[in-house]
């Protein structure tokens, strides 16, 4: 494992959005030119957690995910601060404003084969603006879920074929311990 750690970092494609990479004998993917994401946890004052559905090309079918973009994608946008795209993230997609982001910390989502990391954030005093759904082209579909029955609506949504992102792990985690 020294002599990986060791190795240089070698680029062995790279396309707009993700890079492919190996040191040592290790291969991963990251994004590309600094690129992160952040992830919002947004519960309401009627303790309903707020979800995204959207198509995932990679899975080949929808999945159902906390709201969450990425952070300086875009030329005008390099060197954002997270929270701002988190909150601009959070209206775009769900059509929720946040009268406070708090920051819970960076993690990293599939260590073992990603370098990827997101910023979570716990969205504060939801107002609704709008109906949602994103910008041109994400198609995404909003969903208010009653905390206490989230595992309900998440073996209903197995049930008809959807994924369930990682991070809906911790809605369950939380739940189970109470």
């Amino acid at each position: 494992m020294t002599a990986d750690r060791d190795a240089p970092e070698e680029v062995m494609w790279e396309g707009r959005f993700i890079t492919a990479k190996r040191r040592g004998r290790w291969e991963y993917v990251g994004r590309a030119r600094g690129i992160h994401a952040a992830v919002i946890l947004a519960v309401d004052a009627e303790d309903h957690v707020i979800l995204v559905e959207q198509y995932r090309v990679p899975l080949g079918r929808p999945c159902i995910e906390l709201p969450a973009g990425l952070v300086g994608d875009h030329d005008h946008n390099q060197g954002e601060d997270p929270g701002i795209a988190a909150a601009r993230e959070l209206e775009e997609e769900t059509g929720y404003r946040a009268g406070r982001m708090e920051n819970l910390g960076e993690f990293f989502s599939s260590p073992g084969m990603v370098s990827e990391s997101f910023t979570l954030f716990r969205a504060h005093d939801l107002v609704r603006t709008s109906a949602g759904g994103g910008v041109d082209g994400e198609d995404i579909r909003v969903h208010r879920v009653p905390l206490t029955a989230i595992e309900a609506h998440m073996a209903d949504w197995r049930a008809q074929g959807y994924a369930m992102d990682v991070k809906l792990l911790m809605l369950l985690g939380a739940k189970l311990l109470g």
